[in-house]
Parts: structure tokens; C-alpha cells; sequence
């Protein structure tokens, strides 16, 4: 059966991304002791017409327990209902807190598959929110989107679910969400594809025989994806690997990923930096050798490398693997002004198409005569600013953004140089993304080529401006490092 497009309501994710988590408390959270009875429970959610309860002692929180549980848990295995709620509660639940946005609580059921969140405020639970309460603000579609993701065994059915990604991105182009939050939101759904592909080989193949990290990188690792992604990933094994022992296992599983994510429309990288590629799959140990002799020789290929599994975020497996890598990267790469100088040279590559007198250059020829590059010559070239800011502050921040908001706080750059470069980036993405939706329901394919054409002269003025932003601030940043050189 088709999958089945998503909801076009015009505020679908604009409610969720500005209403608090505090404003869809409705009621305090029904609370129960470790050692009550299953049953007990039980009855207590019928009196309280609840679908989940935690579990708290001395205002400390110990679980939660949903009617799933007591269905998957307690029905369908056969357990004494005399039994304490502790052996069927899922323990030390993700929780959030009072104030955070609700769009966070999106984004936390979306990629780890969860219903329930308990809410806290200073260490003490004082609600519960669920996927109900996200349905009745009209901004479900990528909790249910992932939910579907999970419910899927076979590739075939995740191919067909996948499907409903662009629609997605369509809907909250349309809901004028901002760029920052529409590439969190497809980025998890990405994320929810690669953990069901993750299971499913697991399930094929039997578990792993070392412990693993799957990485996103690139701009799945930056949570900056839309539906134009090619994959950038990678594996981090466990030092107890053994290429003659586990190799085999190893090729295979991240095969199959692989060739399950092109399936659903993230393309093979055309620079095969991928899980399944064997150089880009390797123990924690040979990680850390290349990304030193990346930082201690920076020539051309190890700049570009270096660009793209520096962004490097945790998807699935041994988070600590990545941990451990990334705190060892970031100590050796702060403060290598040599390394930072060719950094900032290789960012300078990319620079925005404005010509001598300022005004916006198009390209000329080819393909796509007559456009503009949004990604590469306006996106990209932001990226690398707060790239080589995170390098030289050892900043573990990941997404652009963050990245540039950290440098700020650390005097890397000045806050209204920030502010100007954030509007510039949240300015290009949204014409980006907008660009692509406009594309995808016309029937075309998503790209990054503007024809200024699609503008009003108003917007065109502010395209000219995100572009001398950028290029101020480049140069700023080449004088500080030419010397280093």
C-alpha cells in the first residue's frame, strides 16, 4: 500500500517549535512506589484513566512503566501480577525538562522511538507528556514518521516509508519552520532509517561480536540534512577487532546499511566515505592514527577529510566509542595554528558569487548557466567559519550553529559578528530549503541551484547581503591565520 502523505496543516511544526513543555502539562504525574504490585498499577492507570505511570521514591525518579508494558510485559509473557512494577518498568526513562521547547520532546520521541517522557523541574517530576499531546498541537507527523520507520522488517517496507520524507520537508517549508529546526527534524528521521537498518542486519546476521559506534558525519552529523543528502558515515569498532575474526561480520553489516539507505534515497557518496567503504571502518585505534596524521600534515586531501569526519555525531551502538575519539581530536587540534591556517585556506576555497562592485555573480554555462550555487558558494562557506571556530576553541559542538553561538561565549569571534553570520546561515538555508520544497512539488528533484528569478527584488537584497556577510567575515578570519601558514 502507498504510503499515505502527511498532514499539510500550515502551522504543523511552527506551534510545537514556540509552545513550551510546560504548556502541555495537564495534570500532575501519577506517581507510584518501587515495591507496588503489578496489578495495583494497573488498576491505579484504569482509575486514573492514564496510559503510564513513574515510579518515584523520596522524590527521586526510578522508572516508568505505559499499558504497553503491561501488555508486551505482563500479558503476553505470563507474569504474576503480584510482581513489583520494578521488573517491568523501563528504568531511568529519558526525561526532559519544564522549560525546555517542545519541539525538543519531537525530536527525543522521534529518535529514540519512545511515548512517554517525564517532565522535570529542578530534579522533581511534575508532568508527563506523549505523543497524544504532540498529535493534539498538530505537529506529529515526524514522531508517527519515525514510529513508522521502526514497525518496518523488511528494507522494502522502509524504502516505501521513506517516502514520506520529502512530503515532510514540504510541510514545514510550508509551515515557515525555521532551517535550524527543519534539519534537526529530517535529521532524525535519517538517523530512525539507520538504527532500523542497524537492527535489521543484527537481525540477520546475528550480534555484533565487538562493540561498535554507527556515525553520522557530513551534514546528517551536523543535523543540517534536507532531502538533497548524500550519506557520510562511518564505524568506530572497538579495539578488541580482529580483521581475519570479524571482518567478515563487519562488511557485511554496514553493506547492508548502506545499500538500504541509497534504497531509500540517500545516494552512495560519490567519495565512497561510507561505513561500508573499509577505510572508513575501522577500530578506535587506527581512527585516532588518521586523524593525527591529518592535523599534523594537513595537505589538500587530509583538509577535506578532516572537514567532513570532523563533524562526526553518534547514531547507534557504543556511544563512548565516539567520545573517546572526539575528546582525543579536540585536544590535539586545538591550538595547532599550522593545522588552523591551512584549515582556514582550504575554507577559503568556497567563496560567495559577488564580483568586484559587490553585486551577485551567476553561473555561467553548463547545467545549471545562469544560477546560484546556494549550498556550496553560501552554506558551505559558513560551515567552514564555524568549523575552523570550534577547531581552534575545542569547542564539542557539532551543528553550525551551536558551533558559532560556542565561539562567541569562548571570544573566538566577537557576538554581533555571530549574530550577523547566523542570520546570513538561517537566511540562505530557508531560501535553500523553500527552494527544494518549491522543486519536489512541482515533480523535479530537490537541488541547491537558485535562479534569481524565484525572488522579489526585496529578497534579492538580503541574498546580496548574506552574501558580503560571509565574505567579510572570511576575510577577517584569513587575516588572523595568513601567518601561520
Amino acid at each position: 500500500m502507498p504510503a499515505q502523505p502527511l498532514p499539510r496543516d500550515a502551522d504543523n511544526h511552527v506551534t510545537l517549535i514556540t509552545t513550551p513543555v510546560q504548556a502541555l502539562i495537564r495534570r500532575p504525574p501519577v506517581t507510584l512506589p518501587p515495591h507496588t504490585t503489578i496489578q495495583a498499577a494497573a488498576q491505579v492507570m484504569c482509575e486514573h484513566r492514564v496510559s503510564s505511570v513513574v515510579i518515584v521514591q523520596d522524590g527521586v525518579l526510578f522508572g516508568l512503566i505505559t499499558d504497553r508494558d503491561l501488555r508486551n510485559r505482563v500479558i503476553a509473557a505470563g507474569l504474576d501480577t503480584s510482581r513489583p512494577i520494578m521488573e517491568i518498568a523501563t528504568l531511568a526513562p529519558m526525561t526532559i525538562d519544564l522549560q525546555s521547547p517542545a519541539f525538543d520532546a519531537l525530536l527525543m520521541m522521534a529518535r529514540h522511538n519512545i511515548h512517554h517522557v517525564p517532565v522535570m523541574d529542578q530534579g522533581t517530576v511534575v508532568g508527563m507528556i506523549t505523543t497524544t499531546d504532540l498529535t493534539e498541537q498538530q505537529s506529529n507527523s515526524a514522531v508517527y514518521l519515525a514510529g513508522a520507520i521502526y514497525k518496518q522488517t523488511t528494507v522494502e517496507a522502509l524504502v516505501e516509508t521513506s517516502g514520506r520524507i520529502k512530503q515532510l520537508q514540504r510541510n514545514l517549508a510550508a509551515a515557515e519552520a525555521s532551517a535550524y529546526s527543519t534539519g534537526h527534524i529530517v535529521s532524525a528521521i535519517t538517523d530512525a532509517l539507520t538504527s532500523r537498518l542497524l537492527q535489521l542486519g543484527e537481525l540477520r546476521l546475528g550480534p555484533p561480536p565487538v562493540d561498535y559506534a554507527w556515525v553520522a558525519a557530513g551534514s546528517q552529523g551536523r543535523n543540517e540534512q534536507t532531502a538533497k543528502s548524500d550519506q557520510d558515515n562511518c564505524m568506530v569498532l572497538d579495539d578488541a577487532y580482529d580483521e581475519t575474526v570479524h571482518g567478515e561480520y563487519f562488511r557485511e553489516l554496514s553493506r547492508f546499511v548502506c545499500d538500504g539507505l541509497n534504497a531509500c534515497g540517500y545516494v552512495y557518496c560519490p567519495g565512497e566515505m561510507m561505513a561500508m567503504t573499509d577505510q572508513w571502518r575501522q577500530p578506535l585505534r587506527r581512527w585516532r592514527q588518521y586523524f593525527h596524521g591529518w592535523i599534523e600534515q594537513p595537505d589538500p586531501k587530509a583538509l577535506m577529510l578532516t572537514c567532513v569526519f570532523f563533524d562526526q555525531r553518534f547514531v547507534y551502538g557504543k556511544r563512548e566509542l565516539l567520545d573517546t575519539l572526539r575528546d582525543d581530536v579536540l585536544s590535539r587540534a586545538k591550538g595547532q595554528r599550522i593545522f588552523l591556517a591551512h584549515m582556514v585556506g582550504n575554507a577559503l576555497t568556497h567563496q560567495p558569487p559577488l564580483n568586484w562592485l559587490g553585486n551577485i555573480s551567476l553561473i555561467k554555462g553548463g547545467e545549471h548557466d545562469g544560477t546560484v550555487d546556494l549550498k556550496h558558494t553560501g552554506i558551505v562557506p559558513i560551515i567552514d567559519l564555524a568549523r575552523v571556530y570550534a577547531l581552534a576553541g575545542g569547542s564539542a559542538a557539532v551543528n553550525t550553529k551551536d558551533r558559532l553561538e560556542n565561539a562567541a561565549a569562548s571570544g573566538e569571534i566577537t557576538e554581533q559578528r555571530v549574530r550577523d553570520l547566523l542570520d546570513a546561515l538561517e537566511y540562505l538555508s530557508t531560501l535553500r530549503l523553500q527552494h527544494q520544497a518549491r522543486r519536489m512539488s512541482d515533480g523535479h528533484a530537490a537541488d541547491n541551484y537558485l535562479r534569481l528569478e524565484e525572488l522579489s527584488n526585496f529578497e534579492r537584497g538580503h541574498l546580496k547581503e548574506a552574501f558580503g556577510v560571509v565574505k567579510a567575515l572570511q576575510s577577517v578570519l584569513g587575516h588572523r591565520y595568513q601567518t601561520g601558514r
